[in-house]
């Protein structure tokens, strides 16, 4: 095996350690390993979280606690780490990550991609600074889909933007009377409530919860919750019934907000500052369409039906396009079939 072959090896191992992190959050998903100079791992670790060791750290923690730390000198003299992120430069929560590094000996660091924060990017250069060897862009593709979310968030300085609607085969939302219960079937269904676990926050506008009285849980089949729910966002100036079943914050539901406010710029502002790093608007067609024409959707979630409905009530309203030559162009990422319904995971074609 070769070096290189080694390295990729090893940058393997880390993206699959990083799995092991929380999917949501405010901090990526991040794996770390340590080798040696034969390419064998001799320590490895990952991000738990928000306020724990980052994966750097945790893999040094392990390289102290295994035996196989270095007998003289710092303990990790003569190594190579191997992270799918760029060693944060910041103290946060916890201290930057290439310092830890440096002051552990390492000799060389291999990094996938590129920390985009304004606050904790510029790990390399210190390292570079301290004579510590780096390389860049090791299986970056696979890294870069590994944190996207959280890596467009912080670029962006607002949440990810997931829109998920329900659709007939014609694009409709609902029959002439209103009735949409049920367009999807049960497949589709779980597959939703599987992915709120998996968010930070769920938004609908005040229409929604006047017409519907959602819960907007995370559910199985059986109807108990999930452990993990997202935070509940009601976005629009309407006063509402304090009674409607979005206000109840019993035992294993999330809490409620309302953003008084219909400017949706705002409202991204105070979610982002709120800690929410990845949004699924649920509901309704103003709203959607309104994510739509202001260009903040990141992520197209569509569960449509083989059903036509016909009628006047569709999934989407307007979105800003007078001609054909502005249409929204989409790229598919995904199509999956759950029951007799489709999921399309789509994002807007770039120029």
């Amino acid at each position: 095996m070769s070096f290189n072959e080694q390295n990729e090896v090893a940058m393997r191992r880390a993206l699959e350690l990083a799995l092991n992190g929380p999917v949501k959050g405010l901090n990526p998903r991040v794996g770390a390993v340590l080798i040696n100079s034969n390419g064998e791992i001799v320590a490895e670790g990952w991000h738990l979280g928000s306020g724990t060791d980052h994966a750097e750290v945790a893999a040094l923690k392990d390289l102290r606690s295994n035996g196989r730390a270095s007998a003289s000198g710092p303990i990790a003299q003569g190594l190579t780490a191997v992270v799918t992120l760029e060693p944060c430069n910041h103290t946060g929560k916890t201290g930057p990550c290439a310092i830890a590094l440096i002051e552990a000996g390492v000799e060389k660091v291999i990094f996938a991609t590129k920390d985009p924060g304004v606050n904790s990017a510029g790990g390399a250069a210190t390292l570079r600074e301290a004579g510590v060897d780096v390389e860049f862009g090791l299986l970056q593709a696979e890294a870069d889909e590994l944190i996207r979310v959280w890596a467009t968030a912080t670029a962006q300085q607002r949440p990810f933007v997931t829109l998920k609607y329900g659709t007939s085969l014609d694009g409709r939302s609902a029959a002439a009377d209103g009735s949409s219960k049920w367009i999807t079937g049960p497949e589709a269904r779980r597959d939703v409530h599987r992915r709120r676990t998996q968010i930070d926050a769920i938004l609908v506008g005040t229409g929604t919860i006047i017409a519907d009285d959602p819960e907007l849980t995370a559910r199985h089949r059986d109807g108990s919750l999930y452990s993990e729910q997202p935070l509940r966002i009601i976005l629009g100036e309407t006063q509402l019934d304090p009674g409607a079943r979005i206000f109840d914050e019993s035992e294993g539901k999330s809490k409620t907000i309302q953003l008084h406010t219909r400017d949706l710029n705002s409202a991204m502002v105070q979610l982002f500052e709120m800690g929410v790093r990845h949004l699924m608007v649920e509901g309704g067609a103003i709203v959607a369409s309104e994510f739509v024409r202001h260009g903040l959707v990141n992520e197209f979630l569509i569960y449509m039906a083989p059903k036509l409905i016909g009628g006047p009530i569709t999934s989407l309203g307007n979105l800003g396009v007078a001609n054909i030559g502005q249409a929204k162009e989409l790229e598919f990422l995904e199509i999956k079939p759950l029951g007799p319904d489709l999921m399309i995971r789509a994002t807007e074609r770039k120029n």
